[in-house]
């Protein structure tokens, strides 16, 4: 270890083997061990000095998360988790054992898969057709051309614009919900009139993600839908669990 401290990846079952060649963050990169207690472990190394939230280290960090996840259930750490020392991790893991145990089993061969939507960008015609509104801004426009008409019919479309999205929005993830096995809604988005991430057993996200993109066709004239994932499931982890400084990003 180094005066930097330990850097903790992830929390998984202990005596799981870790990946082979997986390397962390740093340059050089560093080399993995886990940390077991009882029933648990956490994956760390030693943490590298004056560490930033370079593309680097952020790759490498979630191409760790994504193999480990491969091979069980993983309670992941958001990149730049560093704990004081060994001991640290060691007293964390004795004292949330048994929480850390039902994390995982809550997590057993799952995945993520987040969905955000925004308004659709190329749907002026449709809203013109539906919205009587906007329709007659657009009329007045045309009859008498200016800043103040133009501004009007500028705003009217954008608030209609995301009012449909919004709606699209609801109805997608009303169909999506019973396909997971949890939900869980994100931090908000600028531009975003949905943000949530879905529990997916690992069989079923093939299937989860074709039902999306049936529904990102149904919906394309209110929204754009975009999928992320198979994802290490960082929004159905309730706690990080190792105490720790977070590296700003």
């Amino acid at each position: 270890m180094t005066a930097d401290g330990v850097y903790v990846y992830a929390i998984i079952r202990a005596g799981r083997p870790l990946p082979v060649d997986a390397t962390g963050v740093g340059d050089p990169a560093a080399s993995l061990r886990a940390i077991r207690q009882g029933r648990v472990a956490a994956v760390v190394s030693e943490a590298p000095p004056k560490l930033r939230a370079r593309r680097r280290d952020l790759l490498a960090h979630q191409d760790l998360l994504l193999r480990l996840s491969e091979q069980g259930p993983v309670l992941p750490m958001r990149f730049g988790m560093v704990a004081r020392d060994e001991d640290t991790v060691r007293g964390e893991l004795t004292a949330r054992e048994a929480d850390h145990m039902a994390a995982l089993e809550h997590l057993s061969d799952g995945v993520e898969v987040n969905v955000k939507a925004l308004p659709a960008q190329d749907a002026l015609a449709s809203l013109v057709a539906e919205d009587k509104n906007v329709r007659r801004l657009r009329d007045e426009v045309r009859r008498r051309p200016g800043y103040e008409a133009s501004m009007r019919l500028g705003e009217a479309i954008a608030a209609a614009l995301e009012s449909r999205a919004a709606e699209a929005g609801r109805r997608i993830l009303r169909e999506l919900t019973p396909k997971a096995r949890a939900v869980a809604s994100g931090p908000a988005v600028q531009g975003c009139v949905l943000n949530a991430s879905f529990l997916v057993s690992r069989g079923d996200s093939s299937a989860f993600r074709r039902a999306a993109e049936k529904l990102a066709r149904t919906n394309r004239d209110r929204v754009e839908l975009r999928l992320s994932g198979p994802l290490p499931c960082y929004s159905f982890v309730s706690a990080e669990g190792t105490p720790a400084r977070t590296v700003g990003v």
